[in-house]
């Protein structure tokens, strides 16, 4: 229905962002909202996907055709909803993902939230051989902080924001608890803690 929405970033949290458009306000769910921290006020394009459930309409939104295309295709997965196919690309791996596809490869799609053994496998039937026009021309920059450059904040508010982001994917309490240490040493922007975190969970 929605093919993108292009207007002004007005807010970036957690689990959305907001674009105006003529005065409308758009709800956007995305797999890492804080890559737009960098562009508040700004103009922007997102590929949007209008998801639409008895009980739940909703815009979720992309960088790139190409993500919304992997995106669309995760939801055909039994087992995958929309959130989970949000974490899948926030890791911002995806030469990774499809690669444990093809090469059914069921302990790192694990890793990610609500993916267990079935979902994986489900995973690997429904995909395997079928991504090829995705991967060749997806280069994901969903973590690039010189193309993002950071907003004035502290390093506590970005870790905090970091956190929330990574819940709003489904990772528990305790998954982020284990990785909290090591991460609060450094100094990074919102995105960049998201990133490394990803990293770590996903080893």
């Amino acid at each position: 229905m929605y093919e993108f929405v292009k207007g002004t970033v007005e807010f970036v949290g957690p689990e959305y962002i907001v674009i105006e458009n003529n005065g409308i306000g758009y709800q956007i769910s995305t797999p890492n909202p804080f890559i737009y921290a960098g562009k508040m006020n700004t103009n922007v394009t997102v590929y949007t996907y209008h998801y639409v459930r008895e009980d739940l309409m909703a815009l979720y939104g992309f960088e790139t055709r190409e993500e919304k295309k992997l995106f669309t295709k995760l939801l055909n997965v039994s087992g995958i909803g929309p959130k989970g196919a949000l974490a899948i690309l926030a890791s911002g791996e995806v030469q990774q993902v499809v690669s444990a596809i093809e090469n059914e490869d069921e302990s790192f799609l694990v890793k990610f939230p609500g993916v267990g053994k079935k979902t994986a496998r489900q995973m690997i039937l429904d995909l395997k051989g079928k991504l090829q026009d995705i991967v060749p021309d997806y280069f994901p920059n969903l973590f690039n902080a010189d193309t993002f450059p950071a907003a004035v904040q502290s390093t506590n508010h970005a870790f905090e924001e970091a956190v929330l982001a990574l819940k709003a994917l489904g990772y528990s309490d305790k998954e982020v608890k284990k990785i909290s240490p090591e991460l609060r040493k450094e100094q990074l922007s919102t995105d960049q803690y998201i990133k490394k975190a990803l990293q770590r969970l996903l080893k």
